[in-house]
C-alpha cells in the first residue's frame, strides 16, 4: 500500500465531540436517552461521571446525540441532550472478518480488537479442523457474549455504528451471507489489497485441502506463522487500512 502523499489524502478525523466525551452509552432513543441500570452504574460508579460532563448517547445504528451528565438519581435524567442528533454513515465498503474461535477468552479479545479497528461484520466460524466447536445452546451463549464485548468495545472507542456479530457460520454459510466465497488467510498466499472485503481465518491446525480448493483466493498475512487470534486481528487491520487509503482521496 502506497502511503498518502499529503494531508488531504489522510483519513478523516473523528468528530471532536466523540473524542472529547467522557463516555459513550447505547440507548434506544438518543434524543430522549434513558440509560439502562447496568450502564448507569458503570457511568456513576466506575467512570464517576459528574454533572455537566460530556457523554455521547447512541442507538448503535449510527445516530448519536451529544449530552451532558444530569441528575444521577433518575435514569431518565442521567443524560441531558445538548444539540442536534448526528448520523454517522459507514466509511466506505463493508468489511467482514471471520475467524475460527480458539480456547479461553481469546475470541473475546479478537472481537474487541476488530470492533476497535472498524470491521463491519464479525463472524465466528466453524471449520473442519476446528478444535473449539460452538454448537446448540453453547453457540447461542458464546455469540451473545461476543455481542456484549462488541458493544463495550464500541463504547470505549466511541463507535456509533455497532458491528454485526453473526451466529456461528460455516464457510458455505459465510459465502451465502456475503455473496461470494471468502478469501482464506493462508501462509504463502497473495498479499491482500484494496479489493479484498471478506477474509476468513482458520483454526490452529489450518484449512484442509477441500476448504483451500473452494476458497475465493488465498491471502498471506506476512512472513511468519501467526497465532489464529493474531491472524484475525492482522487481517482486520489490513482490510481497514486499505479501505482508509481507498476513501481518503474522496474525503
Amino acid at each position: 500500500m502506497t502511503p498518502p502523499d499529503d494531508a488531504s489524502a489522510r483519513p478523516a478525523a473523528p468528530d471532536p465531540r466523540l473524542v472529547a466525551a467522557a463516555a459513550m452509552v447505547f440507548v434506544t432513543d438518543p434524543r430522549a436517552p434513558v440509560v439502562d441500570p447496568a450502564d448507569a452504574r458503570h457511568l456513576l460508579d466506575v467512570l464517576r461521571l459528574r454533572p455537566g460532563e460530556p457523554v455521547i448517547a447512541s442507538d448503535g445504528c449510527g445516530v448519536w446525540v451529544p449530552c451532558r451528565g444530569g441528575r444521577a438519581a433518575d435514569p431518565g435524567s442521567l443524560l441531558v441532550p445538548e444539540g442536534e442528533a448526528v448520523t454517522s454513515t459507514p466509511g466506505g465498503p463493508s468489511l467482514t472478518v471471520a475467524f475460527a474461535p480458539v480456547k479461553g477468552d481469546r475470541p473475546e479479545w479478537v472481537v474487541q480488537k476488530l470492533t476497535e479497528l472498524g470491521v463491519d461484520r464479525i463472524v465466528p466460524l466453524t471449520t473442519r479442523r476446528s478444535v473449539v466447536r460452538w454448537e446448540g445452546e453453547r453457540a447461542g451463549r458464546a455469540v451473545e457474549r461476543l455481542r456484549r464485548v462488541a458493544v463495550e468495545a464500541s463504547a470505549q472507542c466511541r463507535r456509533p455504528l455497532l458491528p454485526e456479530v453473526t451466529p456461528v457460520l460455516s464457510l458455505e454459510g459465510l459465502a451465502e451471507r456475503t455473496g461470494s466465497p471468502p478469501a482464506l488467510a493462508h501462509p504463502g498466499g497473495s498479499p491482500p489489497g484494496g479489493a479484498d472485503r471478506v477474509v476468513a481465518v482458520g483454526p490452529e491446525g489450518g484449512w484442509d485441502a477441500d476448504e483451500l480448493a473452494a476458497a475465493g483466493s488465498l491471502l498471506g498475512l506476512g512472513p511468519t506463522v501467526l497465532r489464529a487470534e493474531t491472524a484475525a486481528v492482522a487481517a482486520g487491520t489490513l482490510l481497514c487500512a486499505f479501505r482508509a487509503a481507498l476513501i481518503a482521496p474522496l474525503a
